[in-house]
């Protein structure tokens, strides 16, 4: 498509006009429009104008001098945008839509909310929870601001230079203050950077706080129901979104099991304090479904990976026909996607490198989900929608897991007792992806779990399966796509124990793993390099172990642990509602033979039973737990539908 004519506006405008500048409504959707089409002296003539339709075209950016002051819809739906502070060009729009722009994140959302003070619909639903949202943390963002002005204005020199000190009070409030959930990092920045340059330019005196316009009043309008969590929040807690859907728990204390630090030098308690209890999976939303089961979770990896300190506070749950990505310090629900007939089984990150039409490289978040069906959906969170799916077993998929080292390669492992090795390729323009099998991996039981091998995650896999523990050869150097497991293990000479499920598989760090299902009542540490070193002097091949752990005597299946490598920390929930909490870095340091005996919990989490969610949930299992990279939050799926979240402190 090359620029646009005033022949073209007039074909496609309504009313049907020789004049510009009587056209109210134009549709310029599915013309593969540039930003370089969009010519400001033509469009400027368009005088009347109040519904444009710019989607499905390859919009970047909106010029900023568009002129369209009178412009109350507009639709700019599958493009490639990647800003919208152009939109505050459109003081009167009321209704907008921008679906399908997947480098728009929830930051943009927000940035859209506080330039349009009249909005009414974004993406066909209600604005106003989002305007509520932009109105509590523009009063706090301000709030901050002015006590960093009283705290610069007094550490400054008689003599400095007046101008200079303003710019440094800028770039010292933009990299100082923080507020709020890191994915509304980009918002609060780019909110203190305007309330900063605002406090300046008024010579300090104090900023308002209503800078976000009051909204008309609105008439109740039907919408489909927000999740409803049940959440528990410190008294002192802003939420940032309060909903008239949340309800809260009759208690906000939690039992913590373990002991204080003492003589024997033992480390203190982990010190975990309980956010947010969410019942975000129900169906149709409703309190009083707690049958729903909940699968996996897992966070997001963190965009800064190797940075100290980076770190993910967002993650991904699924069950029932429904995945959510949940801010964990907010207990808000950013995204959710559901499948009607699917059943999703588990959930995993990858992060993607992909070059737009005009060259601009982009980083962003896929989350594969897959379940029930033999499918995988490739998620592209931010976006909101399912940019691929791969048909990758005809038996259901019990676990995903990507290569750490490659991010377009996925592991899928099926009830069908093969394991799959696919490469995603990097998505076209369109954001469509072109799967391809690389490897298909022989099993002689259901595999459960997978676990590259830490040290050689390219070479070897790990799987926890219903017959045991099992070994591949994964390098794709070698001529056999197909291939049969290499080594089996097993965890005790005892014959009773050879064969039994391993249901719970992770590393600690680069050698050590921890499994479980191999033995009742344990969590079995043991030493990849040393086991890895003995195979071949005899098969099946006996792991060597360092340690056990005293875990629930339990005869149930499927409780999933989980390892914080960065913390040395081990984590399992059990059937009674707990997670047993293991910090395992003083028992890995030990030099003396360990003893016999399985060593006790650091500590155990428990939570309020029975709860207040509209009926008594007498028994609580918990299904799966994880922490993110820095073991700040921790999060927990249950039998009951729930989702709960804690904080470290």
């Amino acid at each position: 498509m090359g620029p646009l004519s005033a022949r073209l506006l007039m074909q496609r405008g309504r009313p049907k006009s020789d004049r510009l500048g009587k056209i109210r409504s134009l549709d310029l959707s599915g013309l593969k429009l540039l930003s370089e089409h969009l010519d400001p002296k033509l469009l400027s003539r368009l005088t009347q104008l109040q519904e444009l339709d710019l989607s499905n075209n390859q919009l970047e950016t909106l010029p900023a001098n568009l002129g369209l002051s009178h412009l109350r819809v507009l639709r700019c739906a599958n493009n490639q945008l990647g800003d919208v502070t152009a939109l505050c060009q459109f003081p009167q729009l009321e209704e907008l839509s921008l679906e399908g722009n997947p480098f728009l994140t929830v930051s943009d959302n927000l940035k859209v909310s506080f330039l349009l003070p009249k909005l009414r619909k974004v993406n066909g639903k209600d604005a106003s929870s989002t305007s509520s949202q932009v109105e509590n943390l523009n009063r706090e963002l301000t709030s901050r601001v002015t006590a960093h002005w009283e705290k610069f204005k007094a550490a400054l020199s008689p003599g400095e230079e007046a101008e200079k000190a303003q710019a440094d009070f800028v770039k010292s409030a933009v990299r100082d203050i923080r507020y709020g959930p890191e994915s509304l990092s980009e918002f609060t920045q780019w909110r203190v950077r305007m309330i900063s340059e605002e406090l300046v330019a008024s010579g300090g005196a104090q900023v308002r706080e209503a800078d976000v316009p009051e909204r008309p009043p609105e008439a109740p309008a039907a919408q489909e129901p927000r999740a409803r969590p049940v959440a528990v929040k410190r008294p002192d807690e802003v939420s940032l979104n309060p909903s008239p859907n949340k309800r809260v728990c009759t208690s906000s204390s939690v039992c913590v099991e373990g002991s204080a630090p003492g003589s024997d030098g033992s480390r203190p308690a982990l010190d975990l304090e309980p956010l947010h209890f969410l019942q975000c999976h129900s169906k149709n939303n409703s309190p009083q479904d707690l049958e729903t089961q909940l699968w996996a979770c897992a966070f997001e990896p963190a965009w800064e990976e190797g940075h100290a300190g980076a770190t993910s506070q967002t993650v991904a749950t699924c069950g029932g026909e429904a995945v959510c990505v949940i801010d964990c310090q907010t207990g808000i629900v950013l995204h959710k996607y559901k499948a009607p007939g699917e059943e999703f089984f588990s959930v995993a990150w990858t992060a993607l490198t992909v070059v737009t039409q005009a060259g601009h490289k982009k980083r962003w978040s896929v989350l594969a989900a897959a379940g029930l069906r033999g499918l995988v959906r490739l998620l592209h969170v931010q976006a909101g929608f399912c940019c691929g799916v791969i048909r990758a077993h005809k038996k259901a998929i019990a676990t995903l897991c990507f290569s750490p080292t490659h991010e377009t390669h996925l592991f899928t492992a099926s009830y069908d007792k093969r394991i799959i090795l696919w490469d995603l390729g990097v998505p076209n323009h369109d954001y469509e992806f072109q799967a391809s099998q690389l490897l298909t991996l022989d099993t002689a039981s259901i595999p459960l779990r997978l676990c590259p091998v830490a040290s050689c995650p390219d070479a070897y896999l790990l799987a926890g399966c219903e017959g045991g523990c099992c070994c591949w050869d994964v390098r794709l150097d070698q001529p056999q796509k197909r291939r049969v497991c290499e080594v089996e293990f097993v965890f005790s000479e005892d014959s009773e124990a050879a064969g039994r499920r391993v249901d719970g598989l992770a590393f600690v760090n680069e050698d050590v793993v921890a499994s479980k299902g191999s033995g009742l009542g344990t969590i079995c540490l043991w030493s990849w390099s040393r086991t890895w070193g003995a195979r071949g002097k005899q098969s099946p091949l006996a792991v060597a172990v360092l340690a056990r752990l005293q875990w629930s005597p339990t005869r149930l299946a499927y409780l999933s642990l989980s390892t914080c490598p960065d913390e040395g920390i081990v984590l399992c929930g059990d059937e009674e509602g707990n997670v047993w909490l293991y910090d395992v870095r003083d028992l890995l340091s030990q030099q003396a033979p360990l003893p016999a005996a399985p060593q006790a919990p650091t500590q155990i989490l428990k939570w309020p039973q029975p709860w207040a969610l509209g009926q008594m949930v007498t028994k609580t299992m918990v299904n799966t737990v994880a922490a993110n990279r820095t073991f700040t939050y921790l999060t927990a799926l249950t039998d009951s539908n729930i989702v709960a979240i804690w904080k470290r402190q």
